[in-house]
């Protein structure tokens, strides 16, 4: 396969150890770290036959080499190592298409890579992080289903009275602790009544780091993201997999010792031009998922 070299500007300021960087250049500093582990992380993957290279030799680590992610990309081997290794490189938007062409990435995981490279990025869009009288409004009413207000942090931002049943009191957690992700993977009546928690949290995490990518160098996400791996062994080993999904519709599972198993329809209602706070309101999937709703209703 004939390969094209691109042009390889020097490296720039993250030859520098980072601590020893201009603050405003940090930013994209965490951003191109994270961009390297994922690249790393999605070439482990692959292995050779999957792109139709043949098998030479022994090789140390799994999935493709470099070289051979440059040669399927058709850009240099040098160039592709240092966006490997996070240099701060120029890098084209044409280019990027052919290195997730050459990784095989899904559109959402070619979606991450866009955002770690800093590349067409859309303009920002100002958020409110208040929810108003209106949005409060129709999680009264819509008891007894279970619906919450949620960012992309996953932080419960507003929440009704059914919430509570499927996950607990959050009045008395810290507001720190208002989190589906910190209440997934600690000792919570989230986790607790959760059915299929274990196949959960893998695609929780996934969703969370895609989310991320935008706000790597915010203080709020990095401390979750610190408190997480040092809380949970499970957060941890998911961590380190660099999946990334997009956020979707589904179905859940909830066993609760007053009604019993509790099946759900969870739907994703975006508040803003932009998908970032939501309403996540759960239906229920049977008449015996409703009839339990009726009767926590009455009795609380």
């Amino acid at each position: 396969m004939a390969t094209t070299t691109a042009p390889v500007p020097a490296p720039t300021t993250a030859a520098r150890p980072a601590a020893d960087r201009p603050a405003a250049d940090r930013p994209a500093a965490v951003r191109r770290q994270e961009l390297a582990a994922f690249l790393r992380s999605r070439r482990e993957r692959i292995s050779p036959e999957q792109v139709g290279l043949p098998v030479t030799g022994r090789r140390r680590t799994p999935g493709l080499r470099r070289e051979e992610v440059a040669q399927l990309a058709a850009v240099g081997v040098t160039w592709y190592t240092w966006l490997e290794q996070g240099r701060d490189i120029q890098v084209s938007a044409q280019v990027l298409q052919s290195v997730a062409r050459a990784l095989l990435l899904d559109p959402t995981e070619r979606a991450h890579l866009f955002v770690l490279a800093g590349s067409d990025d859309p303009a920002p869009v100002v958020e409110c992080a208040t929810v108003t009288p209106a949005v409060r409004l129709l999680l009264t009413q819509l008891e007894p289903m279970p619906a919450a207000v949620l960012n992309n942090r996953y932080d419960v931002l507003a929440y009704n009275r059914a919430y509570t049943w499927i996950v607990g009191d959050l009045d008395r957690l810290p507001f720190e602790d208002r989190n589906l992700m910190w209440l997934a993977f600690t000792e919570s009546t989230f986790q607790r009544s959760l059915v299929d928690i274990d196949e959960a949290q893998p695609s929780l995490v996934a969703r969370f780091r895609a989310a991320m990518a935008d706000h790597g160098a915010e203080p709020a996400w990095k401390t979750l993201v610190v408190r997480l791996r040092k809380a949970s062994p499970a957060f941890e080993a998911a961590w380190q997999q660099h999946e990334v999904a997009g956020l979707g519709n589904g179905l859940k599972r909830f066993l609760l010792p007053e009604v019993g198993l509790l099946r759900f329809e969870y739907t994703n209602l975006w508040l803003g031009p932009r998908p970032s706070h939501r309403l996540v309101a759960y239906t229920p999937q049977d008449d015996a998922t409703r009839r339990a709703l009726d009767g926590l209703a009455g009795s609380s």
